[in-house]
């Protein structure tokens, strides 16, 4: 384990929480590189985000974090740290669409996401004679229609359970998650929707925007819950279109956009930049 850490914490409001979680970490020898905070006042909810690496004398990750519990039991925090070097454990989800996954596989490469990817899941066949990133990757096609929907889901579950997932991306994975599954993914699984949220949903939302004549599309990277599409957002862009532009450009230029994207907010989740603030989040920037 690393000297380097990150801790994450949210709990209702009051006087002194900095100064009791940055005097704990004084007294136990950790030296603070990053700090960020959030006050909502409309929930009167704080939150913070601290970078910060054991020095010579402190004591182990363990008993850091055991001294912790204490601190944040009497605060009513949800709180984690985490070792800021350790890759996250990795599932990706996707469909015919794979770009999104290409991209991402090509950041992991290349070193911009910190995930060690433990499988890749699709209701497709592997298309081998495409040149792709996936390597040795393991791919599991599961096959979905409606009769076998709950089989599947129990196949994508069980290997989540598997491979000790801690991060699920769908990346334009186009099947509908059940509430079941989208529950037990609760605050790890990231999707990319190809439309600015809220609007054009469903299918086809370049040409819905096409025949709107819009001047901008965009995509927005959320986490997933039971309501379609209406989960927490992490980030969003935009780019301008205009009225010479065709619905395949559109695409084209969309698949870009989804591409930076759902990178942008997995990258942000795996450095611990996001915390979740009931229907929103708090998206820590560095």
């Amino acid at each position: 384990m690393s000297g380097q850490h990150i801790l994450t914490l949210s709990c209702p409001d009051k006087p002194g929480l900095v100064a009791a979680v940055s005097g704990y970490l004084a007294s136990n020898d950790c030296n603070i590189l990053e700090s960020q905070q959030y006050n909502d006042v409309e929930d009167h909810q704080f939150f913070m985000r601290i970078g910060f690496e054991r020095l010579a004398a402190a004591p182990d990750a363990a008993h850091i974090k055991s001294g912790f519990a204490e601190l944040a039991g009497a605060h009513d925090m949800a709180w984690k740290i985490r070792d800021s070097a350790r890759p996250l454990r990795t599932l990706m989800l996707v469909s015919k669409f794979d770009h999104c996954l290409e991209d991402m596989l090509y950041r992991v490469r290349a070193g911009e996401l910190n995930m060690d990817v433990k499988g890749i899941v699709s209701n497709h066949p592997r298309q081998k004679d495409r040149p792709s990133l996936i390597g040795d990757i393991p791919y599991h096609h599961f096959s979905v229609d409606t009769a076998s929907k709950t089989e599947q889901e129990a196949q994508i579950k069980a290997l989540v359970q598997e491979t000790d997932a801690e991060l699920v991306i769908l990346a334009r994975y186009m099947q509908i998650l059940s509430d079941d599954l989208a529950a037990f993914l609760s605050g790890r699984c990231i999707n990319i929707h190809h439309s600015f949220l809220p609007g054009f949903k469903g299918a086809k939302p370049y040409h819905q925007a096409h025949a709107r004549g819009v001047k901008m599309i965009g995509a927005t990277a959320h986490y997933v819950t039971a309501d379609l599409d209406e989960g927490p957002i992490i980030t969003q862009d935009v780019e301008h279109i205009s009225h010479a532009d065709t619905p395949e450009e559109l695409v084209a230029k969309g698949r870009d956009i989804e591409c930076r994207v759902l990178a942008a907010a997995v990258r942000d989740h795996l450095q611990d930049r996001v915390l979740l603030n009931g229907s929103k989040t708090v998206v820590f920037r560095s």
